[in-house]
């Protein structure tokens, strides 16, 4: 349960902000998981809109909005800074979309991302949770995750023991398809000071472009940038 500010509308919009980062929500979906009423989620949600920190995607539903990620970047947390440095050189030499993820129990978060110009994207909003049991971040943050928690998403994943192990060995991750049906993705480790991984820096775009094994093209490029937020961090 979340806590309360004692701030009724406050503590309500937060509610808002919360649904729709766990997922896109329409209208009728917000109201079931927020336990708001019709007018009261709608009134929230366009207001909310309004400031940027929600956007509607082309079906219509509510997604985490664009001042959210501007919010978190101007915060004083060292990854984040480092992120806007690094992040815009990586799309840059890979034309793709490009994304950082953080463990938070056993999902993942995007806490920063940024896409090509043109052409075809995979668009992953800032603040939007996905499992760690599909696509090449998970691999990567659950490789270097406790033992126990290992066990316990492995059942789950569409990965096993064995590609864990592999993403240990040599230091990255990619997947075609599993995450997203049409989407391949390449990611490396973000590691603190003390060598601890925090993160997971990626590279995701359409198969036709990346191909099934897209680590043979990007990995080297995918470990350099780790590597440039290391050193910032």
């Amino acid at each position: 349960m979340r806590q309360s500010s004692g701030i009724g509308v406050l503590d309500k919009a937060v509610a808002v902000l919360h649904a729709v980062a766990e997922r896109p929500s329409g209208l009728n979906e917000l109201c079931t998981r927020t336990g708001l009423p019709r007018a009261t989620a709608h009134r929230l949600a366009v207001g909310l809109e309004t400031h940027r920190l929600l956007a509607r995607d082309s079906n219509g539903m509510w997604r985490p909005g664009p001042a959210l990620a501007e919010l978190a970047i101007s915060a004083d947390d060292p990854l984040l800074e480092a992120a806007s440095i690094v992040l815009p050189r990586l799309r840059e030499i890979t034309g793709e979309s490009v994304q950082l993820y953080r463990r938070d129990g056993n999902s993942r978060i995007c806490v920063a991302a940024l896409e090509p110009a043109a052409g075809l994207r995979d668009t992953v909003p800032v603040g939007a949770r996905l499992p760690l049991t599909a696509g090449s971040a998970a691999k990567v943050l659950l490789a270097w995750a406790d033992p126990e928690l290992q066990r316990t998403l492995v059942t789950e994943a569409v990965f096993g023991e064995r590609a864990l192990a592999e993403v240990r060995k040599r230091g990255w991750a990619q997947s075609a398809a599993e995450r997203s049906a049409g989407v391949a993705s390449v990611s490396a480790p973000v590691r603190a000071s003390d060598g601890t991984v925090i993160a997971a820096v990626s590279v995701s775009g359409p198969i036709d472009r990346m191909g099934r094994r897209p680590g043979a093209r990007w990995a080297a490029d995918l470990v350099a940038a780790a590597d440039a937020l290391h050193k910032r961090l």
